[in-house]
Parts: C-alpha cells; sequence; structure tokens
C-alpha cells in the first residue's frame, strides 16, 4: 500500500518531547529526516537512526541520520534489532497506528530499554474520538482518505484512555502528555450534542467534549 505522502514539517511538540541528552535515537517513520536533522543541531553526538517503510523516504534521510534504515518495524532481522538495543530514545511521530501489533513492538522496546537501564519513548498519535469522525460516523460517511485521521494506511484507532492503555499495557508509565488541535474549531452544535450524547450514554459530557476536540496526543512515557 503507497505510503503518506512524506512532508518535511517538524512537529515541534515531539520535539520538544525528545530528552535533550539523548545517547540514541530510533525514530520509527522518519520520512525524510526532518526531525533528525532538527534535533542533531540541538544534540549533535546523538547516534540517530531513523526506520521507514518506503525505501526512498529512507534514502533522502541518510543525509541527517547517522543510519537510516528501509524496513517494516514488524519485520525487522536480528541483526537489525540488535543495532537498535541500546537506543535511549524511541520516537513515534504518527506511525504507532500504521503498525499491525504496537502492542507487540512497544513491548520488545520496553524489554530492551529495561536492560540497558531505562530510556524514553516518545510519540504522537491521532485521536479517533475527534468530532469530525463522530460527525462522519453518524452519517456513515466513514471514508478512507490519503492522509489526515481516515489515512488509508491507519490500522489501528486509539483514544485518550486507550492510548494510555497501550502504553501501560507495555510495561511503560506515562511521564507527561499534550495535545494539538486542528485549526476550524468544532461547530457548537457539534459539540453539543456530543455532551448530550454521553449524559445519554452515563458518561461525563464534559470529558467527552474536551476529548472531541483534540487532534492528536502527543506523549512522553518511560520505563
Amino acid at each position: 500500500m503507497k505510503q503518506t505522502p512524506a512532508h518535511s514539517v517538524v512537529n515541534q511538540e515531539l520535539l520538544n518531547m525528545m530528552p535533550l541528552n539523548s545517547n540514541g535515537v530510533v525514530e520509527v517513520g522518519c520520512m525524510l529526516g526532518s526531525l533528525a536533522q532538527t534535533y542533531k543541531k540541538i544534540n549533535p553526538k546523538c547516534h540517530y537512526i531513523g526506520i521507514d517503510i518506503d525505501n526512498n523516504y529512507a534514502e533522502q534521510a541518510k543525509k541527517y541520520c547517522d543510519v537510516a534504515i528501509a524496513a517494516d518495524v514488524e519485520s525487522l532481522d536480528l541483526k537489525n534489532w540488535e543495532q537498535l538495543e541500546s537506543a535511549d530514545c524511541w520516537v513515534f511521530g504518527d506511525t504507532l497506528e500504521h503498525l499491525r501489533d504496537p502492542w507487540k513492538v512497544l513491548r520488545q522496546i520496553n524489554v530492551n530499554m529495561t536492560s540497558h537501564g531505562g530510556g524514553t519513548l516518545v510519540a504522537c498519535v491521532p485521536n479517533a474520538q475527534h468530532w469530525s469522525i463522530q460527525m462522519r460516523l453518524n452519517n456513515g460517511e466513514f471514508r478512507y482518505e490519503d492522509s489526515g485521521l481516515l489515512d488509508r494506511t491507519h490500522l489501528r484507532w486509539f483514544t485518550r484512555t486507550t492510548l494510555i492503555e497501550l502504553f501501560e499495557s507495555t510495561g511503560f508509565k506515562v511521564n507527561k502528555g499534550v495535545v494539538r488541535f486542528l485549526p476550524q474549531p468544532a461547530p457548537v452544535k457539534i459539540m453539543e450534542a456530543i455532551g448530550a450524547f454521553a449524559d445519554a450514554s452515563g458518561y461525563n459530557s464534559h470529558q467527552a467534549q474536551e476529548d472531541a476536540n483534540v487532534f492528536q496526543y502527543v506523549m512522553q512515557v518511560g520505563v
């Protein structure tokens, strides 16, 4: 399946979550290496490894990564895993939702980090509870697209609650998190309807409306 179109935009919130003194970083879904380029300016001594499933993206990322691997992280051979084991920072910028079994990958990373004295994992994940998805579901218009929340290469879907559960169930502890929003605010009537639906379902309407406004969650977790 054709991958999400590459871009050179650096996710500033994700960058802010990365420890500034990491010795080794592994970025899954490095695309063209833009985050690597920016981070290496801050921490030039860091050994930065980028992984991307698209051969062309990985080839271009070599300009900024110390090592760029063209591979599916879920199908890495033992030799490639060995060079990743000592990394003390893993980065998943809008990639966890593309994995078939993110639980398995995160458990393996957790084992590696624990055996090497700890580490940090940062991730940006789209919110499946966003008001625009709820609106489309209500109208039966759940259609895949080339990018965005309904990117056709998304295999997994997470909300704030289930994203936290993903990390905790794989051995990580959530350290901190921030939210990202779309420039377009939710229509007032849509938010009122979301609150009413939460009330009718026996849930917290205020929390449901807050969560529906979030476009992406950016989290830092550790072992």
